[in-house]
């Protein structure tokens, strides 16, 4: 086997900044904002604070130090750092985790990171100019149909993917080298990117009011999100989503960490650097990240606006139209700004999802950097085209659901398993510390054997079978009925109640009611276009959490001191082929199942499929080299 190229950390400062850039991503600036609206404001960040500290800050650790264990005996990735800590043979394919989530994640991160990387060059052209907030919205539906293009660009989206994956390849070509650049470079550049958007969400006030919304004040949002409710304390649907925030937020489960921290020296400090990567991230979400889209949509849009619109899409749908309000130089300035600290996230952590494959093979098969790079760039691009071309079929959501949740949860209590139990907490403590620059609190000693894999232990089962609409209390008192994004339900199919054949003859209404508002039969562009009205209402409860007012919790709440909202238009687009015929008319009351259309469809449940065929494949794949990897080890 030909000997692996050499590779370390040319500085601390690269090291730090580089884990931090691997942790600050694309979550830090849109997922944050969104799970702590969604979660009650101020009701969310004291559990967010104490996961951080019992399960985040932990994790890091284990991950640091298992890497460096696994690193000074001469392995670089999940597969063999866990097998050089216990060998048994199960150890190295449950690392297997650590190769594949990258791989999975990459494949449809890069298509965000390529979106941010579009939007970049659009605000700097001026498309976005004079445009109405629908106008906005609508173009990034017009730029993922692939279909359209708003440049003239034919397959536009599919171009601006391939350019942002070639750059991500190239970077990691040159090797952990080129990875500590970029970082370097990226970091300081959000962290000023940032600021200025923080700077200005928190000084907008009530400037942005408007005769249409005379209420709006940047301050409520603000307020929203940092004014504590203690009564958070009790509810674990709360818990459990800030839980699931600081995997996301510290990139943990990954495998990526593991693989940076490999290439550190036995006596090279991981308790100080971890906490300095660990905190550096935090900083940036917990204040860059609630300092821009919340309190400038609630500047402009008013609070309630925020309330019931809060979601990924909000940073490409929204922030340009709201952007084009400071004026034309500001607003193309801020929009650059804005979609740039999003690319130079992305980038930072795409960047740490390749190295884990570059390691396997350079240790394994002895592959050169360049040979590494270009492969992880090929599978990515085969795994990633489908997310792209099929991004409205629902491929992209599932790649995100199995690799980029459920697998980060498995492998995190397969670690800690591993490091506080069969490798062992006294063992595992020593390497923690060793060449420490700060001496720990022994306190977590007990943590990480106990309270950390417990809380795991918790996400993973509410996880598995979350009940419906998280309402875990209506579950425990009047039965468990699973929601249709809990894993169990998952496996099974049961969140899929309609369209559930891969080719049918009729299309089937999926939501629960709606209105048929308009029919449109566009002759030039040989489609059908049906639009479906539902009207919403919603109320914020004494916890701050705003849940949808259906009629029944409208007559159980009578006299509670509860916020109403006005009903919200939701218009949902149904387009259909020319040949295809529409069974409904104008005015018509829709329920879950009814037949909108007739002819030959293609529908939602084949694309999934295929998402989950291609996982399962890259999975097994992994597997397959792991264990001709191990048979060349005996031979050695």
């Amino acid at each position: 086997m030909a000997k692996a190229e050499s590779s370390g950390w040319g500085s601390r400062v690269g090291l730090i900044l580089a884990m931090a850039g691997n942790a600050v991503g694309l979550g830090n600036f849109l997922r944050f904002p969104v799970q702590a609206v969604e979660n009650g404001g101020g009701a969310f960040i004291i559990p967010y604070l104490v996961c951080f500290l019992l399960m985040g800050i932990p994790l890091l650790w284990v991950e640091w130090a298992s890497g460096r264990f696994g690193g000074i005996r001469g392995n670089h990735s999940t597969p063999f750092i866990f097998d050089s800590m216990n060998k048994k043979r199960v150890w190295k394919y449950i690392g297997v985790f650590g190769i594949f989530t990258n791989i999975a994640v990459a494949s449809y991160y890069c298509y965000i990171e390529s979106w941010t990387m579009s939007y970049v060059y659009h605000s700097v052209i001026g498309t976005f100019d004079g445009m109405s907030q629908q106008q906005v919205s609508d173009f990034f539906s017009s730029y993922t149909d692939i279909g359209v293009s708003t440049t003239g660009i034919p397959y536009e989206a599919v171009v601006f993917y391939l350019l942002c994956l070639l750059l991500n390849t190239w970077i990691l070509s040159k090797g952990l080298g080129g990875v500590e650049k970029v970082a370097k470079i990226g970091v300081p550049m959000l962290l000023i990117f940032g600021a200025f958007l923080a700077i200005k969400g928190l000084t907008l006030g009530t400037s942005g009011a408007s005769a249409e919304i005379p209420d709006a004040n940047a301050l409520d949002g603000i307020n929203f999100l940092w004014t504590p409710q203690f009564s958070s304390l009790l509810d674990l649907k709360v818990w459990l989503a800030a839980a699931g925030q600081i995997f996301f937020t510290l990139s943990l489960g990954m495998g990526t960490i593991h693989c940076y921290a490999s290439y550190l020296k036995q006596k090279d400090d991981i308790a100080l650097n971890s906490l300095s990567a660990g905190f550096t991230n935090e900083f940036v979400e917990v204040v860059l990240g609630s300092l821009i889209v919340v309190p400038i949509a609630a500047g402009y849009l008013g609070l309630d606006w925020v309330i019931n619109n809060a979601g990924f899409g909000m940073a490409f749908q929204t922030m340009p139209f709201l952007f084009e309000k400071w004026g034309e130089f500001i607003g193309t300035i801020s929009g650059v700004f804005w979609f740039g600290l999003l690319f130079f996230a992305g980038i930072t952590s795409s960047l740490a999802m390749g190295t884990p494959w570059m390691g396997f093979m350079q240790d394994e098969f002895g592959w050169g950097r360049k040979k590494g790079a270009w492969t992880f760039g090929l599978i990515v691009l085969i795994l990633g085209l489908p997310t792209v071309f099929f991004f409205k079929e629902g491929v992209f959501d599932e790649y995100d659901y199995w690799a980029g949740t459920v697998s980060l949860v498995v492998f995190a209590m397969a670690e800690i398993i591993l490091f506080a139990w069969v490798f062992g907490i006294t063992k595992g403590w020593d390497e923690i510390n060793a060449g420490a620059d700060v001496k720990l609190p022994k306190i977590y000693k007990p943590i990480l054997k106990y309270v950390t894999p417990t809380i795991l232990l918790i996400v993973f089962l509410g996880a598995f079978i979350t009940p419906k609409d998280n309402d875990w209390k209506k579950a425990i008192t009047e039965g468990w009925v699973l929601d249709n994004g809990s894993v169990l339900a998952k496996i099974t199919n049961s969140d899929i109640v309609v369209n559930k054949e891969f080719y049918s003859d009729h299309k089937e209404y999926d939501q629960a009611s709606g209105i048929v508002d308009t029919i449109i039969h566009d002759k030039e562009n040989k489609v059908h276009i049906l639009k479906v009205q539902d009207n919403i209402r919603f109320y914020r409860n004494e916890k701050g959490v705003v849940k949808e007012a259906k009629k029944e919790a409208i007559l159980k709440n009578i006299g509670k001191n509860y916020v109403f909202f006005d009903s919200v238009a939701v218009c949902r687009e149904y387009k259909f082929k020319w040949d295809n015929k529409i069974t409904v008319q104008k005015g018509d009351v829709l329920k879950l199942g009814s037949t909108i259309a007739t002819g030959e469809f293609t529908n939602k449940s084949l694309y999934t499929s295929i998402g989950r065929f291609l996982l399962l494949g890259l999975f097994l794949f992994i597997c397959f080299l792991v264990w001709r990897a191990g048979r060349l080890k005996e031979h050695l």
